[in-house]
C-alpha cells in the first residue's frame, strides 16, 4: 500500500517539476439584461515553484523505499 501510494506522489510531484504550471479561462457575466448578455474572459494562471515537485518526489520516494524496505522486513 505504501508502495504504490509513494509511487503516485513520486509521479506528480515529477510532473509539478517538469509542468511549472498552468492557465485556465474564467467567464464572468458582466451584464445579463434580458436577451442582452455581456461577459469578460479572464486568463488566469498558477504557477508551481520547482522546490514544491522536488520536495514532492523526495517525500514520494522516500515512501517507496520504506515501504519496500518494510515489506521485504516481514517476508
Amino acid at each position: 500500500m505504501k508502495t504504490t501510494l509513494g509511487l503516485i506522489i513520486f509521479i506528480a510531484g515529477l510532473t509539478m517539476t517538469v509542468y511549472t504550471g498552468f492557465n485556465y479561462i474564467t467567464k464572468e457575466s458582466l451584464v445579463d439584461f434580458g436577451n442582452f448578455e455581456m461577459a469578460k474572459e479572464s486568463d488566469r494562471k498558477v504557477y508551481l515553484e520547482p522546490f514544491i515537485g522536488i520536495g514532492t518526489m523526495a517525500i514520494g520516494g522516500a515512501m517507496l523505499v520504506l515501504g519496500r524496505a518494510r515489506s521485504l522486513a516481514h517476508s
